[in-house]
């Protein structure tokens, strides 16, 4: 453990969280890797969450064997797993101390208006525009019996009250992106991973996060979320994806490779390969050359990849699974 990780700050708390929606892939157990790695390698804690407030999708099975399949390549975890799903009431405590306002809006609606302004007047391509956030209360009580005459309800969104936010990552630095009026709990009653994802970080103590970098955007909106929460803000730690040999992250679309395809030890094998030198590409030479990447010359098994790990040498581009 280094000078920084004995520091004053609070000890360390990483995790990982799958959706148990299908089987975890090479990508899904590499960063699953990394973060256990990254967790362990300063003495800290490891975290496991099962994020199953997708109820209509997410499945026991896939969840006893996704967990079955991190312990097959090597990782533990501390204490029971929590899941989303037994939640309710930490999201709606939390709910009920941000400022919200209900939303009428379908996708459809929100697509056609942004369509016709030009696009959003602040933040990203396809931010909120707005379009509820000062309804008269006369124009919400309409709106509200029109939904409901035919069996629905309006979504909630956060009345946030600044257009972007930063939130610190240990491989990307200050990350500034746009914060909107993101949904809260969903139209049909669902809570939104920004929500759920916040409150369960805190709750649970999480420090800093390891995950894939499709999520880097998410970061300071979440870390905004936090903020409002009057909760500690983690670091980050958005890690390069694997993609197919067209470039495309792995998925079930493209023919995903999982345990039920190779060996928990081929697994192990070809994660530890991507985090060497050069993605795997320059073996010791690239060691030597001073290429981003580990020597991982005595390291044969994932169990013992945190003696060796270093969060700030693994590989920073997309590693392809041919």
């Amino acid at each position: 453990m280094d000078e920084a990780d004995r520091g004053a700050g609070p000890a360390y708390v990483g995790r990982y969280a799958p959706s148990p929606t299908g089987h975890l892939h090479l990508g899904n157990l590499r960063t699953a890797a990394i973060a256990w790695a990254r967790a362990r390698s300063v003495g800290g804690r490891f975290l496991v969450r099962v994020e199953d407030i997708d109820r209509q999708r997410s499945r026991p099975e896939f969840e006893e064997q996704q967990l079955a399949d991190l312990a097959a390549i090597g990782l533990d975890w501390d204490g029971e797993p929590v899941r989303q799903s037994e939640r309710d009431s930490l999201y709606d405590d939390a709910l009920r101390r941000l400022p919200t306002f209900p939303c009428f809006c379908s996708r459809k609606d929100i697509q056609r208006e942004l369509a016709e302004m030009g696009g959003a007047p602040h933040g990203a391509p396809g931010a909120y525009p707005g379009t509820c956030r000062d309804l008269s209360e006369a124009a919400r009580a309409e709106k509200t019996a029109e939904l409901a005459a035919s069996g629905r309800g309006p979504s909630l969104r956060l009345r946030a009250d600044v257009r972007e936010w930063r939130a610190e990552d240990a491989l990307h630095g200050t990350i500034v992106d746009a914060v909107d009026d993101m949904v809260l709990r969903r139209a049909d009653g669902m809570w939104a991973y920004n929500l759920a994802v916040v409150v369960d970080d805190a709750d649970q103590g999480v420090t800093e996060i390891v995950r894939g970098d499709d999520l880097l955007s998410s970061a300071p909106r979440q870390a905004y979320l936090a903020h409002l929460l009057g909760a500690p803000e983690p670091t980050y730690a958005h890690v390069p994806l694997v993609v197919n040999g067209e470039g495309r992250r792995l998925a079930k679309r493209d023919g995903d490779v999982t345990l039920r395809d190779i060996s928990a030890g081929e697994a192990q094998r070809w994660i530890l390969d991507s985090l060497r030198a050069g993605g795997g590409a320059g073996g010791e030479d690239a060691v030597a050359e001073g290429l981003m990447g580990m020597d991982l010359s005595d390291v044969d098994r994932i169990a013992d990849l945190p003696e060796v790990f270093d969060l700030m040498a693994i590989p920073r581009e997309q590693v392809v699974f041919r």
